[in-house]
């Protein structure tokens, strides 16, 4: 049984109706997201977020935590605002939902905000980014020790982007969303990121590549502001997405160049790392003609960059802990990805003890607690 205190390293907010329409520059006030009161065919009323007119989302599965362990067939993407947790946007009432789970701290990212990355207008993009980014700051404000705040950066505009991370630096944020596919024309193997690389080396904060924030979309995750039109394959199959940007950034030189740089992937659990490492390893050495011409300046292989620079954030994987020592138990951190339908709250606990059953308390601990509180600066003692 884990004792210590937990940290979940992705816990996540829902954004307030007003968030967009109070705090957004004047010049996009007009075409701000907003939340709209909507009703279905068969009179069921449900709650979506609007920009420009066009339905960019839904409450529901945002916010149903604990439905799965009620009912999971009632878990769907309509809701209402009155149906959302205090603890979703209330931080007193937060940090109590958190004690309910044991667990001390979260590192909190956004619910809606994920969906904002296929918004087509990068400079409303932009303001969006630069209106969650004060409200998150806002929101951890009165318990800065348990709740930490990650950034939403437009990487479209790299330039941009950093002068933006240097702010959320200042103002007490403690890492960075980037989208986990960028534009088509603009991998992350391009030098143009290289002022990003720089300046969150220089800040030592991290970069987080979150599940469904492809930039303009991806194939079974198109640009779509409808979730019914996801599929069911590319939900399933959504790694493929993070370990071709990571891959990208690995066989671009880009931790020769920046060896402190850390990135991670998150929600897109951990199982299948020991193989993409392993074929990383076996391309570099075998198939070099694959690497453009990039080898290693410190006689490193791709999974010595891996463990060294990179990490992963999962929920709920009991195969990627089994394989922990393959992936390097230094790299991993656990979230309960609170209040979302997926969410392990309020049961947090009884999964940890089942999944870590076995397992040595001090992985257990480095997994659950220490390398989020090393990684984001959560104090445990």
């Amino acid at each position: 049984m884990l004792t210590h205190k937990l940290i979940s390293a992705d816990s996540h907010i829902v954004e307030p109706p007003d968030l967009y329409t109070t705090r957004i520059e004047p010049k996009f006030r007009e075409r701000a997201p907003r939340l709209a009161r909507l009703e279905t065919p068969t009179g069921r009323k449900f709650d979506a977020w609007l920009i420009d007119g066009q339905q960019a989302g839904t409450l529901g599965a945002v916010m149903q935590a604990g439905q799965r362990f009620e009912d999971p067939s009632q878990i769907d993407f309509l809701g209402t605002w009155e149906d959302v947790r205090l603890g979703a946007y209330d931080p007193q009432a937060m940090v109590k939902e958190n004690e309910m789970d044991g667990v001390w701290g979260s590192c909190l990212q956004p619910s809606q905000g994920l969906f904002w990355y296929r918004i087509p207008d990068s400079a409303m993009l932009s303001a969006i980014c630069r209106v969650y980014n004060d409200w998150i700051a806002d929101f951890c404000k009165p318990f800065p020790d348990r709740l930490k705040g990650i950034a939403m950066l437009n990487v479209d505009d790299v330039e941009e982007a950093s002068l933006e991370f240097e702010r959320c630096a200042r103002l007490g944020l403690v890492g960075a969303f980037i989208p986990v596919s960028p534009l088509a024309d603009r991998p992350y193997r391009h030098p143009i990121y290289d002022r990003l690389w720089w300046t969150a080396q220089d800040l030592g904060l991290p970069l987080l590549l979150h599940i469904g924030t492809p930039r303009g979309g991806v194939p079974g995750c198109e640009f779509t502001m409808n979730l019914g039109e996801l599929t069911g394959a590319g939900r399933s199959t959504t790694d493929y997405w993070v370990r071709y940007s990571l891959g990208a950034m690995i066989f671009a030189g880009v931790f020769d160049r920046y060896p402190k740089l850390r990135v991670g992937s998150v929600e897109h659990e951990a199982a299948w790392i020991p193989h993409w490492l392993k074929q990383m390893d076996f391309t570099y050495r075998e198939r070099p003609v694959f690497t453009k011409g990039w080898r290693s300046k410190e006689g490193l292989l791709p999974s010595d960059y891996w463990r060294r620079n990179m990490f992963v954030e999962f929920m709920e994987d009991d195969l990627g802990v089994q394989l922990r020592d393959a992936i390097g138990v230094d790299t991993m951190l656990w979230g309960s990805d609170f209040p979302h339908a997926e969410s392990t709250w309020p049961k947090s606990r009884d999964f940890l003890d089942r999944m870590f059953a076995g397992v040595p308390e001090p992985d257990a601990r480095k997994i659950t607690a220490e390398n989020a509180a090393k990684l984001f600066g959560f104090k445990l003692n």
